[in-house]
């Protein structure tokens, strides 16, 4: 229904602090293309991309690939979208976009943006093993009912470290959590060696936030927050 997921969009006031945070935490950069006015970059570790844009846009959107934006918009309507913003024209880039209840953005936009990056082995990035993109919701069930209605899975983790719902695609997982215990949209990761991970990416210069979301101990994970406010949880698979 959204199409294929294409990346975490964020904003970012210098793109060049951006860059150089992840490429410490060991993602690497994507070919762009020139569908953007505004300076912009992606990093991947392989499974989920970011794309920094520094641009006007304050908030974090969920950017999704469907072509023919025009011809889908009267599917998204039937299903109760109300569009933030509509750019389509036969000269220009065409994207929609609108607003989940809990505020955060989706846009689908006619193309890629970039070339499919390429992994630099089975390691990934020193994060570990991406797993979803996590998203505050005011009420998990109408949340889970709403990413149902775009073709996703819901299931309930009510036994995870962080309580939550995960909605499952062919191209992304979406988890919803209490917003008590998220307050942003967040890129959530396992290891299996949070210790070492940690070490390795205190190595390059970069240190973990002192408090942890929601009921987390000390030493379950670790939380990295990027120049541009993007936050990055880094769990443990199990007690080390």
């Amino acid at each position: 229904m959204l199409g294929r997921f294409l990346e975490l969009s964020v904003q970012t006031p210098d793109i060049g602090a951006s860059l150089e945070f992840y490429e410490k935490l060991g993602f690497f950069q994507a070919d762009v293309g020139e569908a953007w006015q505004h300076p912009y970059a992606v990093v991947s570790d392989g499974r989920v991309c970011i794309g920094l844009h520094q641009s006007e846009e304050s908030r974090a959107m969920l950017t999704f690939v469907r072509p023919n934006v025009l011809a889908s918009l009267p599917e998204f309507e039937s299903l109760g979208v109300e569009f933030a913003f509509r750019c389509l024209g036969a000269d220009r880039f065409n994207e929609i976009g609108w607003a989940l209840p809990s505020g955060q953005l989706i846009r689908v936009v006619e193309a890629r943006t970039f070339s499919p990056p390429k992994t630099r082995g089975p390691e990934g990035s020193s994060c570990g093993y991406f797993l979803e993109i996590g998203l505050p919701a005011l009420d998990l069930a109408a949340a889970k009912s709403y990413w149902e209605r775009f073709g996703f899975v819901g299931m309930d983790e009510p036994d995870a470290p962080l309580p939550h719902v995960c909605c499952t695609s062919d191209t992304i997982d979406i988890g919803l959590y209490e917003s008590r215990d998220l307050r942003a949209p967040t890129l959530l990761f396992e290891t299996g060696s949070l210790t070492a991970n940690v070490a390795r990416i205190a190595h390059r210069g970069i240190e973990p936030e002192r408090r942890l979301p929601g009921a987390l101990k000390p030493g379950a994970a670790a939380l990295y927050v990027a120049p541009e406010g993007t936050a990055i949880l880094i769990a443990a698979q199990s007690d080390e």
